[in-house]
């Protein structure tokens, strides 16, 4: 079984760029995926009027495969560097990985 971890973040396009070059510059992370992705929810005061009426917000989903150690730090330091940013993350074991040759 893999002792590695997938983090994903959410965050909002208008720190994406900050975000991606945050994660870049850190020594721990090797490579990420990022896509653009649609937020629905119940959140309705942070949204704008023209979120409300389409029922959803656009955000950008970063996801990072990393030893959950590592991911562990990553996060304490995320936490860190973007408070107050209304950064949403998650962590979740990988039970397996690979590269299909």
């Amino acid at each position: 079984m893999s002792e590695t971890c997938l983090l994903n973040l959410v965050v909002s396009p208008e720190v994406e760029d900050t975000v991606t070059d945050w994660l870049l510059d850190q020594p721990t992370v090797s490579g990420f995926t990022s896509h653009p992705i649609a937020g629905h929810g119940s959140s309705e005061h942070s949204m704008s009027l023209a979120e409300q009426v389409a029922g959803r917000r656009r955000q950008v989903l970063f996801k990072l495969h990393l030893p959950c150690a590592d991911a562990a730090d990553l996060l304490a330091a995320i936490k860190a560097a973007f408070r107050g940013s209304g950064m949403h993350y998650w962590m979740i074991p990988v039970l397996e990985s690979g590269h299909l040759g």
